[in-house]
């Protein structure tokens, strides 16, 4: 009889159209509301958001800076940096050009403050530019040494007989070329179900695998729940998986040389999603050479298991 487990940290209240836990790229699935923010949160942010976000917001935010200037020189009197056209755009780009060169320190020599007004501009506007571009450096190193899990899982689940007994499977592999040291798992099913007053509760098991560590991972790791008498879904036909309002959670953990620390991973399938009478093909091979080939376009590929057979 498979037990129930405590809340993992999920919550227990459901809904009927309650969707799943965990995004496919790792993060949960929460809309926050109501949040208050604060200046000290940026730094996470930006760190955490993509690269194409990050670069947009250095773009913009450094457009921004040079533009505000640019409108101060050009109010207080284009004439004390350059020659005025007469056009307050003109005027304007001369302007930008200047801040541009004032706040990277560049320098080009075709354009100086002339005033103590515009000298205590343009010294303010190069502090500001230090600190900026410490600031971003800052930022840089962060992304690049900030820990994180490097880890693929497979888009298919699979159910198919195993040893005898009807299995759950999926696979994982690292992204990159670095071998997985001491990677263990832990799955835990959470059921959606509604109870007898008609109100929609998570109920939470934790799903015994094959294998839930193993010393190295250097090509991939099929992961494995068998549906003996113990499990969960024992009590389910297979023809009934799919149509339950249940989500495996999966956490990953492994040592990383590149980082020299523990990182880990969350990722989660649905039972919707799991396809029956299928097998994995295999993701490597040996070449005439006698080394490993891992290729990792065949981590998803299937094959009917009557073929397989």
């Amino acid at each position: 009889m498979a037990k129930r487990i405590k809340d993992p940290g999920i919550g227990k209240s459901s809904n009927k159209h309650a969707k799943r836990f965990i995004n496919q790229d790792g993060s949960f699935n929460i809309k926050h509301v109501n949040r208050p923010s604060s200046l000290s949160e940026s730094y996470n942010y930006l760190i955490s958001i993509s690269w194409t976000k990050f670069f947009l917001w250095v773009v913009l935010g450094y457009t921004l800076i040079n533009s505000i200037f640019a409108l101060i020189y050009t109010l207080f009197g284009i004439s004390n940096i350059a020659d005025p056209t007469g056009n307050f755009f003109r005027d304007f780009l001369k302007a930008f050009f200047f801040s541009a060169q004032t706040i990277t320190t560049v320098g080009y020599g075709a354009m100086a403050p002339k005033g103590l007004l515009f000298g205590i501009i343009s010294s303010f506007e190069a502090l500001i530019g230090l600190l900026s571009f410490s600031f971003i450096t800052g930022l840089l190193y962060g992304r690049f040494s900030k820990p994180r899990a490097n880890i693929r899982f497979s888009n298919t689940i699979v159910l198919r007989e195993h040893n005898e007994i009807y299995s759950i499977m999926f696979r994982l592999m690292s992204r990159s070329t670095n071998v997985m040291i001491r990677p263990k798992i832990e799955a835990t099913l959470a059921l959606s179900q509604e109870d007898k007053e008609g109100e929609y509760v998570n109920s939470f098991y934790k799903l015994k695998l094959e294998r839930d560590s193993i010393t190295y991972l250097p090509t991939t790791w099929t992961i494995v729940h068998p549906i003996d008498k113990l499990s969960p879904l024992a009590k389910f036909e297979r023809k009934q998986l799919p149509e339950l309002n249940g989500e495996i959670l999966i956490l990953v953990s492994y040592y990383d040389e590149s980082f020299a620390q523990e990182v880990h991973q969350v990722h989660s399938y649905e039972l919707k999603d799991v396809i029956q009478g299928q097998n994995f093909v295999s993701a490597f091979y040996y070449d005439d050479e006698g080394y490993t080939i891992l290729d990792h376009n065949n981590l998803d590929k299937t094959i009917n298991n009557t073929a397989h057979k």
